[in-house]
């Protein structure tokens, strides 16, 4: 039965002006999914940003088969830890499912963008293959999610090869993204902001990517219907037990919005509001193994609290026992009001 799971977010310390001062990254433990309200979390990780290093953020987690737990995330260089400054990705790893971690980065992939390479999702992929997706950012024009491969464990990792190749743009694939269909297909959820020549939109156009060869080749699906002015970004994709596809999306109105699809990931129903209050931040749900059950995280602000009204806080957990129609066990895990919680990873760890 898996009970314990791990996650972490990028954390950025904020004054009232909302200028950044520091971006980390958090990990924490927690005992049972299914008996949220019982337990506290405990921090069993912190990356603080440094001169040399400004921020730490946008990562996943993979358990190896001998049992440590590798944890690859976002590891920027230089400036002031923007969204386009320098980076690579950089690895940590645990013996004791979570508990400790090694002191020290090692260096998983080299930064090979004009800008940076970001933003990781690690999958084991049902052949027993490891498979690492990341943004490999050159410009704000051309932004791309890459795949490698691992045959044996993260100690090597094939050639990059682009996940989209029949647009160019600036696609954003969050961390923790990259699902597999009980059938195999791989799926990515995607935000085309700005094509070559085009402006920055806010409001992105989202796609879904498939593979059915393990990543060899990737196809894309209709464009998301969306006839409103509701901004769109950062989806994430779930698989229902009756084998619809569930995008949730980070969007503008005061909750998450959905969108669903009935034919493994090709199109997409228009989009919905959800039951999630939520700012403009993005959220993450998987199902807990085991159980069937879903663990929502995300920030449940739903603007009331002025103090907090458009802030990426609290941080807060939650399940669901009928695959998103309700929400129970919410909890807060942390509700600084001058935090500012996001991108999370989830993975959940054999007890």
């Amino acid at each position: 039965m898996y009970k314990k799971f791990i996650f972490c977010w990028q954390l950025s310390l904020v004054v009232a002006n909302a200028l950044i001062i520091g971006l980390l990254i958090s990990c924490l433990s927690i005992r049972d999914a299914n008996r949220l309200s019982d337990y506290s979390p405990n921090t069993v990780l912190k990356l603080p940003p440094s001169s040399n290093n400004p921020r730490n953020s946008e990562g996943d987690f993979i358990t190896l088969k001998d049992g440590r737990v590798l944890f690859v995330y976002s590891h920027y260089t230089s400036g002031s830890g923007g969204d386009h400054d320098p980076a690579f990705l950089a690895g940590r790893y645990s013996a004791d499912g979570g508990r400790t971690w090694t002191t020290e980065d090692e260096t998983i992939i080299e930064n090979e963008g004009g800008m940076n390479v970001m933003s990781v999702s690690l999958l084991r992929l049902q052949n027993g293959n490891i498979a690492l997706f990341y943004l490999k950012k050159n410009s704000t024009e051309d932004c791309i999610p890459m795949m490698r491969i691992s045959r044996d464990e993260a100690k090597s990792w094939s050639d990059a090869v682009p996940c989209i190749t029949d647009k160019k743009g600036y696609f954003v694939l969050n961390n923790d993204r990259v699902i597999q269909l009980q059938d195999g297909r791989l799926l990515m959820a995607v935000a085309l902001h700005q094509i070559p020549g085009g402006k920055w939109e806010n409001q992105a156009d989202l796609y879904c990517y498939f593979s059915d060869d393990n990543g060899q080749a990737w196809q894309s699906s209709s464009q998301v219907p969306n006839n409103t002015d509701i901004i769109t970004q950062e989806p994430g994709l779930i698989e229902m037990k009756d084998g619809r596809i569930m995008m949730y999306i980070r969007a503008s109105g005061g909750f998450q919005r959905l969108s669903y699809s009935s034919d493994r990931g090709q199109t997409w129903s228009h989009i919905e509001a959800s039951n999630i209050p939520s700012p403009l931040s993005p959220a993450t749900i998987e199902r807990i193994p085991g159980t069937g059950d879903w663990l929502l995280v995300w920030n449940n602000n739903d603007g009331s609290n002025l103090e907090i009204k458009d802030k990426r806080t609290p941080i807060t957990i939650a399940v669901s026992k009928d695959e998103g129609k309700t929400w129970e066990k919410i909890k807060n895990i942390h509700a600084d009001p001058d935090g500012w919680y996001c991108y999370i990873a989830i993975h959940f760890v054999d007890n």
